[in-house]
């Protein structure tokens, strides 16, 4: 693809998942609050099963009254214009990530952000096929799973999902670059949460609907389906956003063990998730939130840094002086053909992220940036594909130990 239009295409489609990903997982947040904030009914609105609760809300300087509910039979004939539905936003976020992952992934070219020969030496048409066979073949492992297993008992059905995902978590960065890989995780559990919507919760609301407008009793099984596929969706909903983050943070793709590094993310965010869900009702959350995210960090630091992020492993002797003029060379060749006002890799029109090296002043200014990039993680140059040497690597770093010194 031209770099132009995929450029184009990537802020247009990456602006549009942006916000419908707001949009549904906003939606999301609120209606599992009100479920978990509901007045149970009492008296005759209790006897007769069909209500769930009510709640009063203050926003936008008015107040609103809500009410969950079974409709009974014909009743739904009697609603002005029908109820509104959720929809629009899951299936905008999952058709503009699917067409995002396409854009960045499957048509950069020479797979510029698909593979990394440093981790296999898998072509780009067999990276192709991994990245959607595991989007695909997860979704369609995690449907069975509960249609098969779900009915029967909830807890199998979970420790096989589970399974299912840290399988997935621990065999796909050996096989695709760290950010494609963090990146497909992401897309298969976003296609869990949008066939959710498609093939269970959309389903069940149309049952309920055709039900009532037949003049039959609401099925109350179709509205705890709907609500289980639901809560689901809640708990993938922290892990999904730190992977859509995930390619600003190299250090976590990037690192020695980032299998462990998003397992260790994507269990923070699910059992945030579920200790916000059942705070309603559990003294300690704020403390067991709190305890849960310093463990996460704890371990982030252990993993992406090492000892050293601990304040570990300082070095005992002074630091080596080295010759900018040694480093300018070790830039020139292996980052300048990208990071340059002029690039003259054909990948790209522009500096990706804007940062040049074009002079000592700006190799200077990120200095920071090139240690955590090309020293620590290791992942610039992309896919190494200008060959930077271990010994070149080392000597940056050196330098910048040395206070990145440009006399």
């Amino acid at each position: 693809m031209d770099p132009t239009i995929r450029e184009v295409s990537d802020l247009v489609v990456r602006w549009i998942h942006l916000i419908a990903g707001i949009m549904w997982i906003g939606n999301s947040m609120l209606w599992n609050w009100l479920d978990r904030n509901l007045i149970k009914p009492e008296g005759e609105a209790a006897k007769d099963g069909r209500s769930f609760g009510h709640i009063w809300l203050l926003h936008s300087g008015a107040y609103y009254y809500m009410e969950k509910k079974l409709l009974l039979p014909k009743e739904y004939a009697s609603i002005p214009g029908g109820p509104h539905w959720f929809k629009w936003q899951a299936y905008t976020t999952w058709i503009s990530g699917a067409s995002l992952l396409a854009i960045v992934y499957y048509m950069s070219s020479g797979g510029a952000y698909l593979t990394d020969p440093n981790v296999s030496s898998i072509s780009v048409d067999a990276a192709i096929d991994v990245g959607l066979g595991t989007v695909i073949g997860g979704f369609v492992l995690y449907d069975v799973i509960w249609r098969v297993l779900g009915k029967r008992s909830e807890k199998v059905a979970t420790a096989l999902t589970l399974a299912l995902i840290v399988g997935v978590v621990t065999v796909l960065p050996s096989l695709l670059a760290g950010r494609a890989a963090y990146m497909h995780v992401g897309a298969m559990l976003g296609t869990m949460m949008a066939g959710n919507v498609f093939f269970h919760i959309m389903p069940s609301q149309r049952g309920l609907v055709k039900a009532t407008q037949e003049g039959s009793q609401n099925d109350a099984a179709l509205s705890a389906h709907a609500k289980q596929r639901s809560i689901h969706n809640n708990y993938f909903t922290f892990p999904m956003l730190f992977i859509m983050l995930s390619n600003h943070f190299p250090s976590t793709y990037g690192s020695k063990h980032p299998s462990l590094v998003l397992a260790v993310l994507i269990v923070t965010g699910a059992t945030v998730r579920h200790v916000l869900n059942v705070r309603f009702h559990f003294k300690q959350w704020v403390p067991t939130v709190l305890g849960v995210i310093t463990t996460a960090i704890v371990a982030l630091f252990v993993l992406v840094g090492g000892r050293e992020s601990l304040g570990r492993g300082k070095p005992k002797a002074p630091p080596e002086k080295i010759a900018f003029s040694r480093v300018q060379l070790v830039v020139n060749d292996p980052c300048l053909p990208c990071h340059s006002q002029k690039p003259s890799d054909s990948s790209f029109q522009v500096a990706p992220a804007n940062v040049m090296f074009d002079t000592p002043e700006q190799i200077k200014g990120y200095a920071e940036r090139i240690k955590v990039r090309a020293v620590v993680s290791k992942t610039m140059p992309l896919q190494n594909k200008t060959q930077m040497t271990e010994e070149e690597r080392d000597l940056l770093g050196k330098w910048i130990l040395g206070g990145a010194k440009i006399e």
